[in-house]
């Protein structure tokens, strides 16, 4: 059984033992507290340290928790930490803006007070002097750019000319220790006694770094969440290390990192998961797993001791993928076609995100030692899946129904075999009255998907738009000429028929008008640029948009759908 060394210590304790030397390696993620996390641990520990704003009403046997943190002693003799780094670097800039205050005072609870400070921040020598280019605490985060600056102000407690988040973090204690000095002279020094002195952290030492990873895995603290990729990140950096290329590896994950927040933006989480998630699908189905069920991220790769990530083909195989994924959102005309430019827009604007998947592992399959993908065998595949997730999406709602076909054929395309859903094929006049029946309302992906595919397959020489440019539904007849005229039924506003893609900037100022109106926006006026949705610029042609026009339409856009269903072989014979 692997051992633990856990003991509940105070900042101060465990900040001025000589044995504290932390090291952020260089495989840990960034700093990422802002300003906001900060402000929400002064409140906390101020409110602690000076209850009701009265340093007199402090219980000195009371105790703050802050948390674990999570090390392991490495073959440098220095404490490597696992978690616990956000914590940690934003204590140390906390009491390094306190010591900067105390420079400047001279009374006798000052001086000690700056004194146990200096002892928490600098290593000392064997008289106790503290030396002021040795902090406590080291980063070698590779993908941070900005930890020198983090070592400068522990050296210099100044931040002139720095942007970083270290910098707007101290930046922002100096000012409300400054606040907290003017107006509370006398008893400024106890805030910062009372915070080495009575607020906990829970120092968590494990033999081994495998043994740290497991606790950190599992722990769930005040900390930034731990994303997926942070984990796969140690177990990738522990391999290549192993095999003495840990330099090399950096570099590459470093790029991989860049390229992944580039291009798979997300308000939440990691983007690097979503890249993991993408090569998982590729692993499932060489393993032919057609398990609806799919498990977590992390349980996946984390089977028999993270045997993936001890592969050296899997990060080859990711990084070959992202390149991939980053053409496709680049709208690379170099790597592909403008027809295969023009399905892969189209799939851009899926009802959900599974085409990714099946994608990427045709990709990994079929790609010669270029990276590039035989054109007629691509646009072929690309055919079948809008067809098939699109028709799907609206007679089995619900992506869970969707994985069934979709898993199984990537394990087809394991296998070499065509995509053909042979065994998914659609009865035309039943889909053709589920999409007739359909409520088409803009809150659905699908409404979205089935526009964006008919202004591409319409018969009008539409070019593909930017991917960048913004587009927002229109209803051709608007709602409010629906709501003043009568003319046309709430059916028959939210049909297809009576909806196309528009930009953004325009839809704001066309949204309401009557049809005769709408044309000088949908052609430009003046300075202002039209549309470069075609079929809207042709329609400007008409004196008006009615009733019968979208029934008409409506009728056109099913019956090409329907065609296009045929041609790519997935109606029942």
């Amino acid at each position: 059984m692997s051992k633990l060394n856990i003991d509940q210590r105070t900042i101060g304790d465990l900040f001025r033992d000589k044995k504290s030397d932390f090291l952020i390696p260089d495989y840990q993620r960034p700093y990422a507290w802002g300003v906001d996390e900060c402000a929400v641990l002064w409140d906390d520990i101020y409110s602690f340290a000076i209850p009701d704003g009265n340093y007199q009403n402090f219980d000195s046997d009371e105790e703050y928790f802050l948390g674990p943190i999570v090390t392991f002693k490495n073959t440098d003799g220095k404490q490597e930490i696992i978690d616990g780094q956000q914590r940690l670097t934003t204590l140390m800039l906390l009491l390094r803006a306190f010591y900067e205050r105390f420079i400047r005072m001279s009374d006798d609870y000052s001086v000690k007070t700056r004194e146990m400070i200096s002892r928490c921040i600098w290593k000392t020598d064997e008289f106790g002097t503290p030396d002021l280019s040795k902090p406590k605490i080291e980063s070698r985060v590779a993908t941070d750019g900005d930890s020198g600056e983090f070592l400068e102000i522990l050296r210099s407690g100044s931040t002139r000319g720095m942007r970083s988040r270290y910098a707007k973090n101290y930046d922002f204690f100096t000012e409300r220790i400054h606040g907290f000095l003017n107006m509370c002279p006398t008893y400024f020094p106890y805030l910062p006694t009372r915070i080495m002195n009575n607020c906990i952290l829970l120092p968590i030492e494990a033999e081994s770094q495998d043994t740290a990873l497991r606790i950190f895995s599992t722990l769930n603290n005040r900390g930034k969440p731990l994303s997926d990729a942070d984990i796969f990140k140690a177990q990738f950096y522990r391999h290549f290390d192993q095999k003495g290329m840990k330099d090399d590896f950096i570099v590459r994950w470093r790029d991989l990192e860049e390229t992944c927040h580039r291009i798979f933006p997300s308000s939440t989480g990691n983007p690097m998961d979503e890249i993991f998630t993408r090569y998982m699908y590729y692993e499932r189905s060489k393993a032919g797993n057609k398990s609806t069920t799919t498990e977590a991220l992390r349980k996946f790769y984390s089977t028999d001791n993270f045997r993936l990530l001890r592969d050296d083909s899997t990060l080859d195989n990711m990084i070959d993928l992202t390149g991939f994924w980053e053409s496709i959102c680049n709208q690379d005309s170099d790597r592909f076609s403008e027809e295969v430019l023009r399905k892969l827009y189209v799939l851009n604007n899926a009802p959900n995100g599974m085409w990714t998947f099946i994608t990427s592992v045709y990709y990994l399959v079929n790609h010669d030692e270029d990276g590039c993908l035989e054109d007629s065998g691509f646009s072929l595949f690309l055919d079948r899946i809008i067809a098939f997730i699109w028709a799907y999406s609206i007679s089995n709602p619900g992506v869970n129904a969707l994985r069934g076909p979709l898993y199984s054929e990537m394990i087809n395309i394991i296998e070499g075999k065509e995509v053909t859903f042979s065994d998914h094929r659609f009865d035309s006049t039943r889909l053709r009255n589920s999409i007739e029946n359909y409520t088409f309302t803009n809150g659905k992906p699908i409404t979205r998907s089935m526009l964006v595919w008919w202004s591409l397959n319409n018969g009008v020489d539409q070019p593909t738009p930017d991917i960048d440019l913004k587009f927002e539904i229109e209803h051709i007849y608007s709602r409010k000429r629906s709501e003043k005229d009568r003319a046309i039924s709430s059916v028959q506003l939210e049909m297809l028929g009576n909806k196309a893609m528009l930009e953004k900037r325009i839809n704001i100022r066309a949204s309401d008008y009557r049809f005769s109106d709408k044309r000088q926006y949908y052609l430009g006026a003046g300075r202002r640029a039209g549309t470069v949705n075609r079929e809207l610029v042709q329609m400007c042609g008409w004196s008006d948009f009615t009733e019968s026009d979208i029934e008409h339409r409506n009728s056109e856009i099913v019956s090409e759908f329907l065609r296009y269903l045929d041609y790519n072989g997935l109606l029942q014979n």
